[in-house]
C-alpha cells in the first residue's frame, strides 16, 4: 500500500503504518492524521507525537502505554487518570497505536 503526498511517494504496511520511518515529516503526520479522522493536530498532539519519535529513536521501540502515560503527567503536571483520559480523548482509536501512526512509526508491539 502507498499513498503520494506533495509529490513524494510513501509506503505503507496493511494497516497504514509507514514503512520507511525516516521519510516522516509534519506534512505525512497531518495527512496520516486526517485519515484516522483527527481534523487537526493541536500543540498537545504535536508534545505526543515528538515524545514518541523522540523515544523510538533513543530505545528503537515505542514506548508501552504506561510510559506514555507517565511523560503526559510529567509534561503536563496531570493525574494519571486526567493523563490517560487526555490521551484517548487526543487519539480516541486508542493512544499507542493511533499516536505511533501519525507519528510515522511501526506499529507497537502487541497492538492488534
Amino acid at each position: 500500500m502507498s499513498f503520494e503526498l506533495n509529490g513524494a511517494k510513501y509506503e505503507t504496511d496493511e494497516d497504514g503504518y509507514l514503512i520507511n520511518i525516516g521519510g516522516w515529516n509534519e506534512g505525512v503526520a497531518k495527512f496520516l492524521a486526517d485519515q484516522e479522522e483527527i481534523p487537526e493536530l493541536t500543540e498537545q498532539h504535536w508534545q505526543i507525537i515528538n515524545f514518541l519519535r523522540g523515544y523510538y529513536q533513543e530505545y528503537q521501540i515505542a514506548p508501552m502505554i504506561k510510559i506514555l502515560i507517565k511523560e503526559i503527567m510529567k509534561l503536563m503536571n496531570l493525574s494519571k487518570r486526567d493523563a490517560s483520559k487526555m490521551l484517548y480523548d487526543l487519539f480516541p482509536a486508542g493512544p499507542a497505536k493511533q499516536a505511533c501512526k501519525i507519528a510515522g512509526l511501526p506499529k507497537p508491539t502487541g497492538c492488534v
